[in-house]
């Protein structure tokens, strides 16, 4: 009939009377009429000073009302006012039509390490760690997790365990100015480090905060071999592009991303070397012949190897990286070779507990963006005698060298059976009115086999100053819980069991 029924509803009266048109813009039928009196007349003029029918319903709530309401107000039929062009959709379309095929296991792209198959033969409960899928632990005959992760702490410490290390970044970095590259790169000296050897490496942005680590084992006076992260693989590799092409273009350097070309294979405790010795071909691996923090290249069961004797647990420790097609068969081959030993497979879980006891850092669990090399620890590492590195200006601020900055330590509680939560403040007194300044927070927190008790490490401030201090941990409920700061190595400070 071309009739309307009014702009309805609406709300107030006469001029403050408000009848919305388009309700995902906003636009009311007032606006509508403003659009006339501003002198547009045609529908696609006013569509768009008013921008109704603009929205993701592309009009399909609110074309027909905003026509009626610019018809009256032109005194005309609304077929002579017309339509705005419709664009598709012309019907609705479901959320599930545009997700299609990413739902589920499909939602994110998935990265599978090459010990994944035998891990899911194996019963591993699995955990998302960036796009990687990783065992998280391997429960044995009903375990839950806690169990699990006990048991496997304890193999690891007694016999030996095996871990799928390959999620770590790896790049190459080659050419004849790669030592010059990663001494402005990284904030320790590399010139001088030795073939064969490896060597605990940092990472700072230009402001002085950790941005990554790893370690790096020289290949070749030409070569090395860079790990990094499992989630800063990309970021690394990246940052490194961008200042050898704006920043060092003089560097004759070659930067090539080998996560994907070496699988990894983490070999650790104290019998660890006797399962790996009569697998390698022809190669002394005792401890004179390869002790920590070295490497060498040869093959295992006829696999090309690049073996570096390392370690996140504090045990004897051998990273095996193998052509990842070909880690699947050199993994079956140490697992039948480790079973008379008592070897067990563990998984993330376990890996972090062992490492904590250690006092091992993790970048982006200790650190948040805004920790220096000295916050956590790693102040030694900052090379004293080199003319320049990414960050070098930043870390002689005395803000970033002020005592009272956040500072890695340990903490134990009164009960031993309590285990701290990840991300508590800690106070210094149990009864803290509201607000209150944190004297730091718990950045991770574990119970301990190795030591029977649970243990934790916080970031407080000035904390290297305050050991055996006592602190608290405001609870949700329930009363605070006492905690007194230690150092954050636990389990054999003196490092023998490493270079057993």
């Amino acid at each position: 009939t071309g009739g309307f029924a009014g702009a309805l509803p609406r709300r107030g009266a006469g001029s403050l009377a408000l009848a919305f048109v388009d309700f995902q813009n906003d636009v009311t039928a007032k606006d509508v009429k403003l659009a006339v009196r501003e002198g547009f007349q045609s529908i696609e003029h006013i569509k768009r000073y008013t921008t109704t029918g603009m929205a993701t319903d592309q009009g399909k709530s609110s074309n027909v009302n905003a026509l009626g309401i610019a018809a009256q107000a032109l005194a005309r039929a609304p077929q002579q006012v017309g339509l705005t062009t419709f664009r598709p959709p012309y019907t609705p379309v479901t959320f599930g039509a545009f997700a299609s095929h990413a739902r589920g296991d499909q939602f994110d792209p998935l990265r599978l390490a090459p010990a994944d198959e035998w891990a899911r033969a194996q019963g591993a409960v699995f955990e998302d760690v960036g796009l990687w899928r990783r065992a998280r632990y391997f429960p044995r005959g009903g375990e839950d997790m806690h169990a699990a992760v006990a048991r496997e702490c304890s193999v690891v410490r007694h016999a030996a365990g095996i871990f799928d290390a390959s999620t770590l970044g790896k790049i190459e970095v080659v050419g004849p100015d790669a030592a010059e590259f990663m001494n402005r790169f990284y904030i320790n000296a590399w010139t001088k480090l030795g073939v064969g050897k490896c060597r605990y490496g940092l990472v700072c942005r230009d402001n002085g905060f950790v941005y990554d680590d790893g370690v790096v084992g020289r290949i070749a006076a030409d070569r090395f071999h860079v790990t990094t992260t499992t989630g800063g693989a990309a970021g690394v590799l990246n940052m490194m592009e961008d200042y050898l092409q704006t920043e060092w273009a003089d560097l004759d350097v070659w930067l090539t991303s080998i996560t994907e070309q070496w699988g990894v294979i983490a070999l650790q405790g104290p019998k660890a070397r006797d399962i790996l010795a009569p697998l390698v071909d022809g190669m002394d691996i005792s401890a004179e012949a390869l002790p920590h923090m070295a490497l060498a290249e040869g093959t295992i069961c006829g696999v090309p190897m690049r073996l570096f004797r390392v370690s996140f647990t504090g045990e004897v420790g051998f990273e095996i990286n193998v052509p990842s097609g070909q880690m699947r068969a050199v993994w079956e081959r140490i697992w039948q070779a480790g079973k008379p030993h008592g070897l067990t497979p563990y998984g993330t879980e376990a890996m972090h507990v062992l490492r904590a006891e250690k006092g091992y850092l993790i970048v982006g669990q200790e650190t948040d963006g805004t920790m220096t090399p000295g916050d956590v620890g790693c102040g030694w590492a900052v090379s004293k005698a080199k003319a320049d590195f990414i960050g070098k200006r930043a870390l002689t601020l005395a803000a970033l060298n002020a005592p009272d900055r956040p500072q890695m330590v340990g903490l134990l509680t009164d009960d031993p059976q309590t285990v701290l939560e990840e991300g508590m403040q800690l106070v210094r007194a149990p009864e803290s009115p509201a607000p209150v300044s944190a004297d730091g927070h718990v950045t991770s927190s574990y119970y301990s086999p190795a030591l029977g008790r649970s243990i934790a490490i916080a970031m407080v401030r000035g904390g290297r100053d305050r050991m055996g201090e006592t602190l608290y941990a405001p609870a949700l409920t329930g009363a605070a819980i006492k905690v007194t700061i230690v150092n954050p190595v636990f389990y054999d400070p003196e490092g023998v069991r490493v270079n057993g």
